[in-house]
């Protein structure tokens, strides 16, 4: 059966095209969630970083189908909008670091150096590239110490696809999609309609059925969160959707992209409570909950007891299996990792890349 869904799947994709105008009403009697096995909400969720990215190259319908096969509550992806106004689920608005696009002669004309949240770089931007010519190009596994058999056999995908591959699940999968850099995509890409990148996001979501708050009856069948670090953007589409949102947090030293606070003010009792109005709940890098000293774990700070005292959520992130991400306290055991940030300090959700270890933990550890 399962191999069956994954079949489907890819054949739903291929010949969806290149472009985003996928059908928005897909077949009900394939989605019908009364019919699947619900969403766990009995526990944190394993929320799988840009797919199961540890194993796949990001952001790819592989890496996506790989962590719903792996056990994953919620598949996770960034957004962004390609020169022609296509919404496009890709990480970085530079295309360098994960892709072949550094090799295509064809595009050697494209490079180009922008602004960017404050810091200037070089390199070819999505910005650039209409939808056509981004499928053309073959994607990467971004570290060189994970596998790299897969690179050059994946292309980008649109966000529309990216919903599908959840909407067609053989269970209820929830969505995780943050609006990423939207200061630099609306002084880049513009609509004919005159609307943002805000709204077109948001539309794309309605447009396939995601609404309704947080463990309503419609989230329970399309369950979704909307991430962002930049808070006037989740302010400006809670206007548009009741939809739970998450406010993304980074180093307390960082300042936001289209505020300019830093995080520390973000992370202070009065913003807290401020916008607590409009999300449900934090995304904080693990280490602004607990920083480092030499690779071992620092004192904890109280942020997630003053995020839980005000009914907010926290999704920390991210989780990585290998060494190099682990502090020295978990002794190379990423088991111990996930026991500690789940028992010890009770997060609500976790960002990972290694989507099957955290679910391997939680049913080892529920039947314990």
């Amino acid at each position: 059966m399962a191999a069956f869904w994954l079949i489907s799947i890819v054949v739903l994709l291929l010949f969806s095209g290149e472009s985003d105008a996928n059908p928005a009403a897909p077949p009900q009697n394939q989605l019908d969630a009364t019919k699947k096995k619900p969403l766990q909400t009995f526990r944190p969720y394993n929320i799988a970083h840009r797919g199961s990215n540890g194993e796949l190259p990001e952001e790819t319908t592989e890496a996506y189908l790989r962590a719903i096969e792996e056990g994953a509550d919620f598949i996770e992806t960034d957004i962004l909008a390609t020169k022609d106004g296509h919404l496009i689920c890709f990480h970085d608005v530079f295309l360098d670091a994960t892709t072949d696009v550094a090799n295509r002669t064809e595009f050697a004309d494209r490079k180009r150096t922008y602004e960017v949240e404050r810091q200037i770089g070089t390199g070819w931007f999505v910005v650039d590239f209409t939808l056509r010519e981004l499928k053309s190009l073959r994607v990467k596994q971004r570290y060189s110490f994970r596998d790299q058999q897969y690179n050059g056999k994946y292309q980008i995908i649109t966000f529309d696809e990216y919903i599908l591959i959840a909407l067609y699940a053989n269970r209820v999968v929830g969505i995780y999609p943050e609006l990423k850099n939207p200061i630099f995509i609306n002084q880049h890409v513009k609509w004919s309609d005159g609307k943002k990148f805000e709204d077109k996001f948001v539309e794309t979501l309605l447009k396939y059925g995601y609404k309704g708050e947080y463990m309503s009856e419609h989230w329970l069948k399309q369950p979704l969160f909307i991430q962002s670090f930049a808070p006037s953007s989740l302010i400006y589409m809670s206007h548009m959707t009741n939809s739970p949102k998450i406010l993304l947090i980074d180093d307390t030293t960082v300042r936001t992209q289209d505020t300019n606070q830093s995080y520390y003010e973000i992370t202070s009792d009065s913003y807290l409570a401020f916008i607590r109005k409009y999300v449900v709940g934090i995304g904080p890098w693990k280490d602004t909950i607990i920083p480092p000293i030499n690779n071992y774990l620092g004192p904890p700070t109280d942020l997630v007891e003053r995020a839980h005292s005000l009914n907010l959520q926290v999704h920390p992130y991210t989780f990585r299996n290998e060494n190099l991400f682990l502090h020295f306290d978990f002794h190379q055991d990423p088991y111990l990792e996930y026991e500690y940030w789940i028992d010890e300090i009770g997060v609500d959700g976790l960002f990972t890349d290694f989507t099957g270890s955290l679910h391997r933990f939680q049913e080892w550890t529920a039947i314990a």
